[in-house]
């Protein structure tokens, strides 16, 4: 730290008590100065040779017949005043950083300039501020910090504006030459280890761009809402840096505990509207701040009362981000904030130029994917949604964004497993929302095992595992794309025998070859498989699935007319 000491005389101010302070001298005292709630016993001729306010003071006691003078706004109180008196005496002082702001104010309040004596205190102190503060990076962080208690004085002399140059200006030069020292501590093992780095061990510890961060963030919110503000007018600061400032920031002051969070409302709610203030606003693309922390600042934002326009302004840069975000950074948030989010999301992406697409297309495609996914998953985690607001937030996503519907199959699933209520028209708009086609075959497979679906979504998953199996790799990508759903009301025979087919397949994978070689067809389907088929064809038993199966290779003689009549009318009655 830089100081500067300015008289040569010894210090002879004593105290009498703790209001009473005086300087032994062979004279007596002439003049008497209260500050604050300090009494001075001073001597008129020191302090008059360097101020010209004092000089009026003390004209103005004498006209009035007393020799007692009471000061009450000088800037800094009373400590700053003793400064000012002591160099008045010549005797020894000490500036500093932590000192300075308070003792520059003060001795222009007493007007202590070139014209009341030559080498007077301002001067002395402009000479240094030029020559050591400006010129040390903690020392301007310090120096910034103590300026807020005494505003509107520290920013009429233009020290807080000062200040905050000479702090910005460093931020900006190129680490590599970076000569002073800093606080960089949050790679360390030790979270409370300060570090200082040193152009000696520059080769052995390579500078980040980042260093700045730490002590920048000691400053109050106000001062670091100018300093930042500087260092993004300026252009030569990528918004990496700045988002890891703001982070690093919310960190550092904003309480963990939702006591103190809305204890301290007023104050939360300041500093949160300050960081979006500051946010970097940029596309998609060129985004640094983490998802994860724009939705946890969300949050906080809700919590401490924001304004509206505040809070839009997040869903906004949080709708930028959507794609790097987690699950449980959305599980946070009600749904009714994670549907804004996703159709802002969405809308971003219709508002895209076919330009702009034509850049981004590879990052855009991956980025619609990576939401897709995202939401399937938080459909599946989020406990609380209701029949309606799982159908609307799963709509918001695009067909693009689901070229595999698993994740979509694993969110409904678990809600019917947790909605066991629901009704069959429900369960059916629920189900609706998926496209059996695009399931792979592990999906398929549990689909069609799975109890909790609709017994028309279980025979359209058959239909179509079916048809994989009867084409080609090739052919089954473009079976399971362009072919049509199958129709509701199929004729018997046809369901029977490609139902039949698929169940003991499934029947396999889950047996195995030995019960598949021991037992036979009806002791080989699952008790589920065998209810869908009683209800799909009643009347028939395990003896007609049996012949199927047997017969299912083989050409069938044409059935009887009797036969046919019967069998339209158990269609009829399914349908």
């Amino acid at each position: 730290m830089k100081f500067m000491k300015l008289g040569s005389k010894p210090d002879t101010f004593q105290s009498d008590g703790k209001f009473v302070k005086y300087a032994v001298s062979d004279l007596d005292s002439d003049v008497t100065i209260i500050v604050d709630e300090v009494t001075f016993y001073l001597h008129k001729f020191p302090l008059l040779s360097k101020s010209n306010r004092m000089q009026r003071l003390v004209f103005q006691a004498s006209e009035e017949t007393t020799d007692e003078i009471t000061i009450l706004d000088i800037p800094g109180g009373h400590k700053a005043f003793e400064v000012c008196a002591k160099f008045c005496y010549g005797m020894t002082v000490t500036l500093n950083a932590y000192n300075i702001t308070a003792v520059r104010c003060a001795a222009e309040y007493l007007e202590m300039t070139e014209d009341a004596d030559r080498g007077n205190l301002i001067y002395k102190i402009e000479v240094f501020l030029n020559s050591g503060i400006f010129r040390s990076w903690k020392d301007s962080i310090i120096m910034l910090q103590t300026t807020k208690s005494l505003l509107p004085w520290s920013e009429d002399l233009k020290l807080v504006g000062r200040c905050i140059d000479s702090v910005s200006a460093k931020i900006l030069v190129d680490p590599e030459t970076i000569t002073w020292s800093y606080t960089h501590n949050r790679k360390l093992s030790g979270p409370d280890t300060i570090v200082e780095y040193h152009r000696e061990k520059r080769e052995e510890n390579v500078i980040p761009k980042d260093w700045w961060v730490e002590d920048v963030c000691e400053l109050e919110i106000d001062m670091f809402k100018r300093v930042m503000s500087a260092v993004k007018s300026s252009g030569r600061m990528n918004n990496g840096g700045i988002g890891e400032a703001l982070r690093y920031y919310v960190a550092r002051w904003l309480p963990e505990s939702m006591e103190s969070l809305t204890s301290e409302a007023s104050s939360n709610k300041h500093l949160v509207e300050t960081v979006v203030f500051l946010l970097p606003r940029v596309n998609r693309a060129m985004s640094y701040s983490a998802c994860s922390f724009l939705l946890k600042l969300l949050k906080v934002s809700i919590l401490v009362g924001v304004d509206e326009m505040v809070k839009e302004d997040l869903v906004e840069n949080v709708s930028l981000k959507l794609h790097e975000a987690s699950v449980k950074d959305l599980l946070i948030h009600e749904v009714e904030l994670v549907h804004r989010i996703v159709d802002k999301f969405m809308a971003d992406e219709k508002r895209v130029s076919e330009d702009d697409r034509y850049k981004e297309f590879v990052l855009g495609n991956g980025i619609l994917l990576s939401v897709g996914r995202l939401i399937d998953a938080y459909l599946a985690h989020n406990r609380n949604l209701t029949h309606s607001s799982f159908i609307e937030l799963s709509e918001l996503i695009p067909e693009s964004a689901r070229p595999i519907h698993d994740g979509l199959y694993k969110a409904i699933d678990t809600f019917l497993k947790e909605h066991p209520e629901l009704t069959k028209s429900e369960k059916k708009r629920l189900c609706g929302l998926m496209d059996v086609r695009k399931l792979t075959s592990d999906a398929s497979t549990h689909a069609a095992q799975n109890e909790r679906l609709p017994l028309r979504v279980v025979v359209q998953v058959l239909y179509f595992e079916q048809l994989r199996a009867n084409h080609s790799p090739v052919g089954s990508v473009a079976a399971s794309s362009h072919s049509p759903l199958p129709p509701v009301k199929k004729t018997e025979e046809k369901v029977e025998e490609e139902a039949t087919k698929k169940k003991v397949e499934l029947s396999k994978k889950s047996r195995g070859s030995k019960s598949t070689r021991s037992g036979g067809g009806a002791q080989l389907m699952p008790s589920r498989s065998r209810r869908i088929f009683e209800k799909i064809w009643p009347g028939k038993g395990e003896s007609s699935y049996k012949s199927s199966e047997v017969s299912s290779g083989s050409s069938q003689s044409p059935p009887a007319k009797s036969s046919s009549s019967s069998s339209r009318r158990r269609r009829h009655s399914i349908s």
